[in-house]
Formats: structure tokens, C-alpha cells, sequence
């Protein structure tokens, strides 16, 4: 008797090309392609757990987050908990343009090296052919537009190089918003919602076919898409405020949004998002990832719930562990009973469904 096919993952976000520009260039890139890192995402760890391809995140730390990164040890998650603290400040536009250009040179280096096992993808049609070659589908992101100026030239040459989503802010301010702040327990309406550029900006993804992702906005950010857009609400890594009272989580209002838009929430795995307390304790069960998987797919529907891992920006549940650890999750779900056809919507077909509508309309 022979096993059915692995049923390839598409990810809404991970932060590991943030972890390689940290560890530096061709060393990590290497360690990256033959699997000899101890980061939560590589090649190896990547076919061990079907992670087939995702959004590959472009993030500028903030002052804080550099110096709580310095005290993280090899391995461990490179984001720090601001549970208890104001959002961060601005970053300058500058150091972000910088490091914005720097990553993007180093997924175009890991492609080049990669030997195809990893290609930059700019359509469904690529991301379906990656599938097909067993390669990782690689899709260029930025958390957080610091290095977007206001007159949207550098939108114009990102998107040129393959940038294919943007999220507005991380949880911090910028000339497009606020951004929510990592907060537990909070209420995601945590102050004012996009500036006027933001509003602009909304625009101009919609002409240039970019993904918005609401993920770091606060709740009149959303809602202040959600008026102007006319692509589909998607949050990339997010779960649901009803089991996790985090600022970053999305309201049963909010998920009912996305869901009518055609839209799409990833289920971030992180364990601060997932936990009632807002702690960041690997030991968390997995069961909590699919708590979270149910109750969104109640409030969002069944074709609008996907993966959105937070690989290399977060603490794992220990039982994940990793990108290797995802069969864990998929026997998790066909042991609550969900069936081949939810899960393989959960593992592909929704994230497929809706960079399709978002990027050919």
C-alpha cells in the first residue's frame, strides 16, 4: 500500500531572510541552502516538512528589537516581546531603504545559488510551477513600508524586483500609520488608523496588484482598508483576539470582514499569539494552533483560513518546533477530523486562491 502525496504548504510569512542579513551574507546563505543552521526555515527543513513556498518577509528591526536580538541565543526567536512596553518609534527611511535593498539582493543570491531548488515568484502561475519541481516558491514581502517615500518611487522599484505584498506598518509608527503595539490582554483599537499617505498607499497597491496584508495594523487601520480596497482583506499571520486577547489578533468582526471580502487570515504559529496569557512559552501545546484553525474557519469560512507560520520571528510551540515539524500539525488536524479537501485549502489552495484574485485582477 502506498502512501498519498505530501500535500505542499504555502506560508503566509516567515522572517528568515531577515535572519540571514543578521547572521551575514555567504555564510549564512550557505548554512540557508545545505541546512546546517539552526534557524527554524532552511532547505532541508523545508522538504523534511513539505513547506512548499511562502511570503518571505523584508523587516527593519527597531532600536529595541536589535538589542533584545543580541541577547537571543543561536537558534531562538529573533523577535523580543513588547507586551509590556509602547510601540517602538520610527525608523529612519534611510537604514531601511538599505536594508530593504539588502535583502531583496540576498533572495535573488539564494535563488542564484539554490540551483533551482528555490526561485522568486511573481505570479501563481510560477508559484504552481515551483510546486511541481519540488522547489521552495519564494514570494518577496515587506513588514512594515519604512522604505517606501511618500512619493511611491520606491514602491515602483520594489515591485519591479519582485515585491509582491507589503504590509503598511509593523507594530510601530510611519508616515502611513500607527501600527499596533504588542500588547496582551488589549483590545486591537489601540489609536489612530492610517495617515493620509496611508490611505494613498492603498491605492497604489491596488493599481500595482500588491497584497495588503493587515497583519501590524490596528483596528481603524483595518477598517480603514477595508473602506478603500479593492483587493481582498488579508491578514498573513494572525489569529483570533476571542482565544488570544493580544492587540496583534483579529476581532470575530474583523475575521467576518476578511471572510466576505474573499480574503484570507494565516494562522501564525507563534506561541505569544496563540496562548489565552499572552506568554511566549515554547511549551504550548499544538493543539492550541488548531483551537485557533477552528474558530476562524467558523467565523472566516472555510476557503478564507491558511498558514502563517512566523518562522524565524518567534517562538515556537516545542512540539512544532520548526518547519520540519509540520506533518505534526497536518496529523494534528486529520486527528480532529478535518478531511483531505479543508486541509489541502488550509496547506495551498486558499493562499493560491487569493494571490491570484489580488495579483490578476
Amino acid at each position: 500500500m502506498t502512501s498519498s502525496p505530501r500535500i505542499p504548504i504555502f506560508d503566509g510569512h516567515n522572517d528568515t531572510l531577515l535572519r540571514l542579513y543578521r547572521h551575514g551574507g555567504d555564510a549564512a546563505i550557505a548554512e540557508f541552502l545545505h541546512g546546517a543552521d539552526k534557524g527554524q526555515l532552511d532547505l532541508a527543513k523545508a522538504r523534511q516538512g513539505g513547506f512548499a513556498g511562502g511570503l518571505f518577509a523584508m523587516f527593519v528591526p527597531s532600536a529595541e528589537k536589535k538589542q533584545a536580538e543580541k541577547k537571543e541565543a543561536d537558534g531562538e526567536a529573533v523577535a523580543p516581546n513588547f507586551a509590556a512596553v509602547p510601540a517602538p518609534p520610527a525608523v529612519d527611511a534611510a537604514e531601511a531603504q538599505r536594508s530593504v535593498n539588502a535583502m531583496v539582493s540576498l533572495a535573488y543570491r539564494i535563488e542564484r545559488q539554490a540551483e533551482g531548488r528555490l526561485r522568486v515568484c511573481r505570479s501563481v502561475a510560477e508559484i504552481e510551477r515551483c510546486f511541481a519541481a519540488e522547489a521552495v516558491a519564494a514570494v518577496l514581502h515587506i513588514e512594515g513600508a519604512e522604505a517606501i517615500d511618500a512619493e511611491f518611487q520606491m514602491l515602483d522599484v520594489l515591485h519591479a524586483a519582485g515585491l509582491r505584498s507589503l504590509g503598511p506598518v509593523w507594530s510601530r509608527p510611519n508616515i502611513f500609520g500607527a501600527g499596533v503595539p504588542f500588547r496582551s490582554p488589549s483590545s486591537p483599537d489601540t489609536g489612530p488608523g492610517l495617515t493620509d499617505l496611508g490611505k494613498a498607499l492603498v491605492g497604489a497597491c491596488n493599481r500595482l496588484h500588491i497584497l495588503i496584508d493587515l497583519s501590524h495594523l490596528n483596528e481603524r487601520g483595518f477598517w480603514d482598508v477595508a473602506a478603500l480596497s479593492d483587493a481582498p482583506l488579508v491578514a498573513t499571520h494572525s489569529n483570533a483576539h476571542a482565544l488570544s486577547p493580544h492587540a496583534r489578533n483579529l476581532t470575530d468582526r474583523q475575521l467576518a470582514a476578511i471572510g466576505r471580502s474573499g480574503g484570507l487570515v494565516g494562522v501564525n504559529f507563534a506561541v505569544s499569539f496563540l496562548r489565552p496569557d499572552g506568554g511566549r512559552d515554547k511549551n504550548t501545546p499544538l493543539d492550541l494552533i488548531v483551537r485557533h484553525v477552528e474558530y476562524m474557519l467558523e467565523h472566516a469560512g472555510e476557503d478564507n483560513v491558511g498558514f502563517g507560520s512566523d518562522f524565524d520571528g518567534a517562538p515556537m510551540p516545542a512540539e512544532l518546533g520548526d518547519a520540519a515539524g509540520l506533518p505534526k500539525l497536518i496529523e494534528a488536524l486529520r486527528g480532529r477530523g478535518f478531511g483531505h479537501e479543508l486541509i489541502e485549502k488550509l496547506c495551498f489552495r486558499n493562499w493560491l486562491r487569493v494571490l491570484r484574485r489580488t495579483w490578476e485582477a
